[in-house]
């Protein structure tokens, strides 16, 4: 196996709502089908089984009509700390872990998104074709729709 390092893709991001809002947003599926995918996709949630070793799987809805399937199982799950993931995102990428790193900082949530790759070379190969934009502009979307500023 080589180093972890150089086959983890990173996203940092603090979002201006409390940990309870943000864990809720990634643990429950009427939350998730509200951001996960990037901007202009739509998700179904088609398992959802939150537990240690519970599989999940959704499909995304792209502007064209096709079906985009991710699916994985959860490895490890410690409430409002970390869900880790075994993943899929078919066609583009295959066999990853996924990696959410919830911490409280006040009434705001540091967030660090992981994605840990086989190979350095598939993990390079995968930033080329788009990570941070991908992922980005999902994150992006959560901000959105956990913030508490914009709330009435």
């Amino acid at each position: 196996m080589s180093n972890l390092n150089n086959r983890t893709l990173s996203l940092k991001r603090t979002f201006n709502a409390p940990i309870k809002l943000v864990w809720e947003a990634w643990s429950q599926p009427e939350h998730i089908a509200q951001w996960w995918g990037p901007k202009g996709m739509e998700t179904k949630i088609i398992e959802h089984n939150f537990n240690e070793g519970g599989t999940w799987k959704y499909a995304m809805l792209m502007p064209d009509g096709n079906e985009f399937i991710a699916d994985g199982i959860y490895t490890e799950i410690v409430a409002f700390k970390k869900i880790i993931s075994s993943a899929n995102f078919k066609p583009m990428t295959e066999g990853v872990e996924i990696q959410a790193l919830f911490e409280e900082d006040g009434d705001k949530t540091n967030f660090t998104f992981n994605v840990v790759h086989a190979t350095k070379e598939y993990c390079q190969q995968q930033e080329k074709m788009g990570f941070m934009n991908g992922w980005g502009s999902v994150f992006d979307r959560l901000g959105a729709f956990v913030d508490i500023s914009d709330k009435k």
